[in-house]
C-alpha cells in the first residue's frame, strides 16, 4: 500500500507494507499528471514502512527510470536499511537527477526545498 500526495512539481510517496505493482502503477499515474506541467519533478519517497517489494515492481522501476530519467530534478529517499539505500543507488544509474538518501523526514524535505 502507498500513500501519495501531489504538489506542483513534486510527488510524495510513502510505502507501507509490501510495495506491489498496483502501487507502482498508482505512483506512475500521479507522476505523469505532475509531469504534464513541463518542469522537472521532485520526488519524496519514504521507505521506512516498506516490508519488501515484489519482483514485478523491481522490473517496472527499471523501465520507469529509463523512460523518465531526465524528468526528475531531485529525489529524496528516506530509508532505514542498507538494502533500501542500495536499491536507490541502482535507480541513480538511470536517473539524471540529484538523489540523496536520508534517515529523517526533516532533512529530506529541507533538501527538496533547497535549504541544504
Amino acid at each position: 500500500m502507498i500513500l501519495t500526495d501531489r504538489q506542483p512539481h513534486r510527488v510524495e510517496v510513502t510505502v507501507l507494507g509490501e510495495f506491489e505493482l498496483a502501487d507502482f502503477k498508482q505512483f506512475e499515474t500521479l507522476f505523469d499528471e505532475v509531469l504534464a506541467g513541463d518542469a522537472p519533478v521532485d520526488l519524496y519517497f519514504d521507505l521506512r514502512g516498506m516490508a519488501g517489494f515484489t519482483v514485478d515492481v523491481a522490473w517496472e522501476e527499471v523501465v520507469f527510470s529509463r523512460q523518465h530519467g531526465k524528468d526528475f530534478r531531485r529525489i529524496a529517499v528516506i530509508a532505514e536499511h542498507r538494502w533500501e539505500a542500495w536499491a536507490v543507488w541502482l535507480t541513480k544509474l538511470s536517473a539524471q537527477a540529484e538523489l540523496r538518501v536520508f534517515a529523517d523526514e526533516e532533512g529530506a524535505r529541507s533538501w527538496l526545498a533547497g535549504a541544504l
